[in-house]
């Protein structure tokens, strides 16, 4: 009987030591956080989308305590959270311009080349002869980018077998769409000021204009018109594709209206 009690005492005493070295550890090592971590957790969207570059809001808000990151890296939080951020932090707000994801394929009157067979995924697709479509440098269409957003942004109707669409109202350009697409056709720009839309070249295809327009009604063909009549000397030709410079885009839409198969747009 007595080894018993001996053996309890031993035991609740050195548990009693135990306890209170771990006691006297969590204070002496305790690990000073700031207060402002949760805070700025509080002002990001929540959505751990990745676009400002880290493992979710929680390592963005971390960031921008220890790594003095960007303010204005939380796209889907927009100019209202950056400013938020700012405040908490006490720097100055840093401009957001707001951007949208854009297609850069029009494809309509798309032709089919083959019937495909296999998992319904671009990039699987992408793999078996860059999918049923002839143009390989348009959207294959089993919306990938579609899966990925957490915003229900991306439309995809494989009915009408329409490239993928951007609602722009929803979009916030998180950047998940432009990673997942396999043909790289999503781009992010900025939105334009003052309400105007922007003219938007939807084609992705290199090819000289017969064997374009062949696989696609739609395709840019390179004829240059819209170089040689644009007021503002905006638009150029690469590797046989009209390209834009927004900068010195005015966004009189003059090249939507003269364009041969419409493959410029206006967003």
């Amino acid at each position: 009987m007595n080894t018993i009690i001996t053996a309890v005492l031993c035991v609740t005493c050195i548990g009693l030591v135990l306890s209170v070295i771990l006691c006297a550890a969590s204070k002496l090592m305790a690990v000073k956080t700031d207060e402002r971590a949760a805070e700025l957790e509080e002002c990001l969207p929540g959505s751990n989308c990745g676009a400002c570059g880290y493992a979710g809001c929680a390592g963005y808000a971390k960031a921008l305590l220890e790594a003095g990151a960007k303010t204005n890296l939380c796209t889907p939080g927009g100019a209202e959270t950056a400013e938020r951020i700012s405040e908490l932090l006490g720097v100055e707000a840093e401009i957001l311009a707001p951007k949208f994801a854009v297609v850069r394929c029009g494809g309509s009157g798309r032709t089919v080349k083959m019937e495909y067979k296999g998992p319904l995924t671009c990039a699987a697709a992408k793999l078996l002869h860059g999918g049923e479509f002839a143009c390989a440098f348009g959207c294959i269409g089993y919306g990938d980018c579609k899966s990925v957003c957490p915003f229900g942004a991306v439309c995809v109707d494989t009915k009408d077998n329409s490239p993928a669409k951007i609602n722009a109202a929803r979009c916030t350009a998180c950047g998940l769409c432009v990673t997942a697409c396999p043909n790289n056709l999503i781009t992010l720009e900025d939105c334009s000021e003052g309400g105007l839309k922007k003219s938007t070249v939807l084609c992705s295809n290199i090819e000289k204009g017969a064997a374009a327009r062949k696989k696609c009604q739609s395709a840019c063909i390179g004829c240059g018109k819209c170089v040689r009549e644009c007021p503002s000397g905006a638009l150029r030709l690469e590797d046989n594709l009209a390209v834009l410079d927004y900068e010195k885009c005015t966004s009189c839409s003059h090249c939507a209206e003269i364009c041969v198969t419409g493959c410029i747009a206006l967003l």
